[in-house]
Parts: structure tokens; sequence; C-alpha cells
């Protein structure tokens, strides 16, 4: 095929077109005189410096180049390679080996390695010892093996798997993870695609109860009573969208996606007093891992990092209007490669639409009866991961008021533990006599670029202090907010504290609030979270270190990219953040990121089986010494529909 690209991009950030990856894949495959057993784990956009995109100028030739991790599997052994194809002048411009690592297990050894281990008979030996028969009714799930010391873990690309099984072979559709095949597992060897070993730690009984939960299994009446609910904007959507950039009342962004961590927010600004102001030049989940608490054989080694492992955008949903999202929506699609380099399009990868978000804000005059009254709208980003059992929905919400939010939501199927009959455990919750789901935690790592009116920000701790009862504070009710500059990474790695208010700030020192005379500045406020129990010598901590806190600031850092580094698979530990921070380099007055990490603890509920309610968990990002007045005054008076315009 011609490698030859002719159109122009209209922004540095617009994610590859499909025309550019096909071409990059062919640049690379020719130069590189690739075989077909070089597999293509991702490739995406390798984003300009930040100098370029900053100092860009509409009608600019724009540069345009791939980045790509390429896996080769033709001596067995395996090798990464990294390399940058720049696409405009049709050529491989970087080609490197990185000795010693494994990249994020890709999805066609998912199915090849079920495949394989159904088929070998030291697997169906252990199945037949469970009364097990027909292998047409088994799933094996691979999961990522993590590094416990093995030496299969140091020297060979593998996956352990796990085991569940169909009871009824007239529905394809049963939901398989009700029972499932307890202490059954298979270490398999992803670039031989053979078997290492079958474990077998003892039979247990496969829970029998059913898990259904399609309309018609799930064995009680659909509600009656729901009447149709329509949301309708006549005058079209208030966004308007080119290529990718997306303006919506005062916000103004650019968005993009990625194989590893799915959606990407570029160019965060708000236009304030007839100038656009910018908040976040870059926002986007950078990693994502959750450890189990059960000390069983089978669930004592789960610790899936679910981003750099697998990679959240190739896992995403195709989102169906009515379905995952409702009103007036626009859709972005997802382009990528499947692991033979052959495009892949994700439609509708991504979802955008507003949201009324009730009362904006409101005042009574007492005295004179008069109301002035606002309702919130809020523009909504959105994407959904099914990850193996769990589906996660990333949403991004912009509000009139400046504030930013990410919300994540969790659902899905738990992963889910046999018992024998008879047994209890401490380590889970009992859904039935024989079937429980083990306690785990998830923790998301937010990666936050900042530019706070500007290239050079600095952050600042605040929390609240109580005033000793006494000649200063003599009716003891006295408290006041304290501000502590953050000057160096130790110093920044922090948590949260609620009892004590505390919040992070990130200010421009270089802008000042003509108002105030304080830096201008955003305010980072947490929402739930928790810290890991696991012990700081488990792998798990070795592995995920930047669970340890909350909060870390670095200085930008082209090369520091993931917080758990570029390739956790299979990686021993110790790298990404906490080696990064060993400098303790100075975050002031520089380009900073901003990392932080939101945990969510899952000690199961009867009521989460079979399919999980929505759990949600985030934090905000809200203007505080921003702004000169509230940025929320002009929006205009709602317009009657009813008795009141409070409902």
């Amino acid at each position: 095929m011609s490698t030859e690209i002719t159109a122009t991009a209209a922004h540095p950030l617009e994610p590859l077109t499909p025309q550019e990856i096909e071409a990059a894949v062919a640049i690379v495959r020719r130069e590189r005189q690739l075989n077909e057993q070089a597999r293509f784990v991702s490739v995406t956009l390798r984003e300009p410096p930040r100098e370029t995109v900053l100092n860009f100028q509409p009608g600019q030739p724009v540069k345009r180049e791939a980045f790509m991790v390429l896996l080769d599997k033709s001596d067995g052994v395996g090798a990464t390679y990294e390399a940058v194809v720049d696409v405009t002048a049709g050529q491989v411009s970087s080609w490197r080996h990185v000795p010693g690592v494994q990249p994020s297990i890709m999805l066609e050894e998912f199915f090849a390695c079920e495949e394989a281990v159904k088929a070998h008979p030291d697997f169906q030996a252990a199945l037949a010892k469970r009364g097990i028969t027909n292998i047409e009714l088994v799933c094996v799930d691979p999961w990522s093996a993590g590094n416990f010391g093995g030496e299969e873990e140091n020297t060979r690309r593998i996956l352990r798997t796990t085991v569940h099984v169909r009871t009824n072979p007239a529905d394809p559709n049963e939901n398989s993870y009700a029972h499932p095949v307890e202490g059954l597992h298979a270490i398999f060897d992803l670039n031989k695609m053979e078997v290492i070993k079958i474990e077998d730690y003892g039979v247990v009984p496969v829970p029998p109860r059913q898990g259904d939960y399609t309309p018609d299994a799930i064995g009680v009446p659909l509600r009656s009573d729901l009447k149709a609910l329509e949301i309708t904007q006549p005058e079209g959507p208030g966004f308007s969208v080119s290529g990718h950039e997306v303006r919506w009342q005062k916000w103004r962004m650019r968005l993009g996606f990625s194989p590893r961590e799915g959606l990407i927010l570029y160019d965060i600004g708000y236009e304030d007093q007839g100038r656009m102001r910018p908040i976040l030049y870059r926002a986007a989940l950078s990693e994502m891992v959750v450890p189990y608490g059960d000390t069983s054989p089978s669930h004592a080694r789960q610790n899936a990092f679910d981003v750099g492992e697998y990679g959240v955008g190739w896992l995403a949903n195709g989102l169906e209007l009515g379905c995952d999202c409702l009103g007036n929506i626009y859709y972005f699609d997802a382009h990528m490669t499947n692991n033979d380099g052959t495009l892949l399009t994700i439609p509708n990868a991504v979802c955008m639409h507003e949201e009324d978000y009730g009362i904006l804000w409101k005042h009574t005059n007492f005295r004179t009866g008069h109301v002035e009254v606002r309702r919130s709208r809020r523009l909504v980003i959105s994407f959904i991961a099914t990850v193996g059992i769990y589906e996660y929905g990333f949403f991004w919400y912009f509000y009139q008021d400046g504030s930013i939010q990410l919300e994540i939501k969790l659902t899905g199927i738990m992963n889910i533990a046999a018992i024998k009959p008879g047994e209890q455990t401490k380590y889970g919750k009992m859904l039935n006599e024989q079937l429980y789901a083990p306690i785990h935690q998830h923790f998301f790592c937010i990666r936050l670029d900042p530019m706070v009116d500007g290239p050079n920000n600095s952050v600042v701790e605040e929390h609240t202090e109580a005033v000793p009862m006494g000649e200063e504070n003599p009716y003891g009710n006295a408290f006041y907010v304290k501000t502590t500059p953050l000057h160096t990474e130790s110093e920044a790695q922090q948590s949260i504290d609620p009892l004590a208010a505390r919040t992070w700030k990130i200010i421009n020192p270089n802008v000042v609030n003509p108002l105030t005379g304080e830096p201008v500045g955003y305010q980072l406020m947490p929402g739930n979270n928790i810290l890991p129990f696991a012990d700081p010598r488990s792998s798990f901590l070795k592995r995920a270190g930047f669970t340890k806190h909350h909060l870390w600031v670095t200085p930008y850092s082209p090369a520091e990219r993931y917080p758990a580094g570029e390739y956790p698979n299979q990686h021993p530990g110790g790298a990404g953040l906490p080696e990064w921070t060993r400098a303790n380099r100075s975050i002031e007055n520089t380009s900073l990121v901003v990392w932080y990490n939101v945990g969510v603890h899952h000690a199961a509920r009867v009521e989460d089986w079979p399919v999980m309610p929505v759990a949600y968990a985030g934090f905000m990002l809200r203007p505080n010494g921003f702004f000169e007045r509230s940025p929320a005054l002009d929006v205009p008076p709602p317009t009657h529909h009813g008795e009141s315009c409070e409902c």
C-alpha cells in the first residue's frame, strides 16, 4: 500500500487518523523488514513537545509521528522494541530494543491462551477429578501473573489463569462466574504458546447456584411502573466540535485517545473577561491496580494493573444511545491497531453530552420576596472499559462555575471464589453457602499536567487548625486555614486527612488575583479515599509503590509517563514514582505533574451479586482565587416550565 500522507492535521494533538495508522504500520514493516511474527502491542500518537504545542498557530504545518511498542516472538523468547515513525516524512526515525521488560498483554493472547489450556491433558485430568468432562462449557480467564520471585516470572512472558464453568449447555449467556473451579490454574508461556504447568490446590465442589442476570433468567417480573423519560434539546446541543477540539459555553479543550490510557483531555481552558485562561495541559488515567486481600492460593497473587498490563483504551466499549448515554449525544471513534497491525476502530468509544444538574445558585431576599435562581448544566465526556469481569466508567464533568470533576463508576461482576460446603472465610463476603467474593481494593492514578494561568506552577497544602482556647480565642470557637508551600517532591508525598479538611491548591506564583493579592489557583478536593492494607514488603506494594500516598508532585519530564513505570507487566517493582522522586527535585514555580490516587475499598455486599450496582469515586478541581468573583453570575435565569423554577 502507499504510505504517502498528504493531509495535514489541524492541530499537533489531533489523534492519528486511520490512514496515518495504516501508513505508520506499513513504514515500520518495510524499513525494519518485519515478518508476521511481529506483534503490535500499541500504536498511538507521539505527542509533540509542549513548546511545539503551545507555540502552534492555526495553519502551520504539523509533523505527525506515531509511537509504537512491538513484540517479536519469532525466537520463542520475545524481544520488545519501541519505534517512532515519522508519518509526515514516511520513515522510521527511532528504533530501540528495550531489554528485560514485558509489554502489556495483548487481546489475541487472551483467546489463544484459553484454547491451549483447555486442550492440555493435565488440565483436562484436573477437571475430570471435579466431575467436569464437557470441555466446551469451561471458561479460562487469563490474569497477569505479577512477580513473586518465581523463575518463570523473571525469564518468560506468562499468564496465570482462573477457571469457571457453565452448567447449562443450552444457555451460552449463562453467568459462568457463578461456578468457579476453585484451586485450578495454568501457568502459560505466551511466547511459546504452551502450558508451563498446571497448579491444582485440591478439589472444591463447584457452586451449583445460578447467578444469571438477563431479563428472562432473574426469576421475577420486570418492573412495570417505569414511565418514559425523554431528554430533548430542540435547539440542538450547546457545544461545538471541530476535529477533536470541543467548545462548550466558556470551556475549551481537546480530546485524544490511546490504547493504554483511554480518553485523554488536552489544553483545557476557561474564557474569562474576553481571554482564554489555561487550567490543564493534559489529564488522563495513568494507571489502575486491583489488589485482593484473600490469602487463598487462588487469589493471594491477584493484583492486576489494568492500564499497564492490559490497556483500558483497547478494552473500551462501543457505546449505545439510550443505554450507555442518554440525551443529545456526540460520539468520538477511537482508532488503534489489532496485534497483527491491521486497523482497529472502536465506534462510539467516547460519549459527550450535556446534563441538567439541579440548582447552580439561588437566593431569596426575605424582605422583598425577590428570588434569583439559576440551574446548573454540565458537559459530560466519558468512556467505559470492560476489563475482564469489571466495567469501569470514567466521566469527566465540566461545570459553569469553572469546576472540573472526575467521577469513576465501577460496575460489572465481582471476582468470585468457591469454598467447601460448611466452611467460612474472613477474607470475603459469603454470597451463598459455597460462593464468596474476596475483599479487594481499586486504585486509580490520575495524571494531571497543570497549567494554571501559565506553564509554571507550584502546589500548596491547606488544612484547618483549631486555635487553643486562651487570650487569642477566649470563646474557644476559632479555627483557620493554614497554608504550607510544598517545596520538593518528598514534601508533596501526602495523603488525605478529612478530619483536618486537607486539600491541595495548584497555584501560579507569577499571576496575582487583583482583589486578594494572592496567587491564582485551582483546588484539588478529595472525595472518599483509602490507602492499601498490604504489607510494605508485599509484591503488590513493591510494584505499586505509587499507591502509598494519595498525592505526588513531580517536575514535568517527558520520560516520566506512568506511575508504575513504562512496563509494569511482571516487573519486580520500584519503578515509576518511587524511583523518580528519590532525587527529591524542586517543584516550585516550574512545569509540574500532579499525580492523584483514588482508592476504592470493596468489602462486598450480597447486593453486589450477580452484577454490582454502580459504585462511585473521584475528585474535583475547583477554582480558588482564580476568578475575581463567581464565574456563574452570567448564567441566564431558567425558562419557567412549571409553578416553581427550583424543580
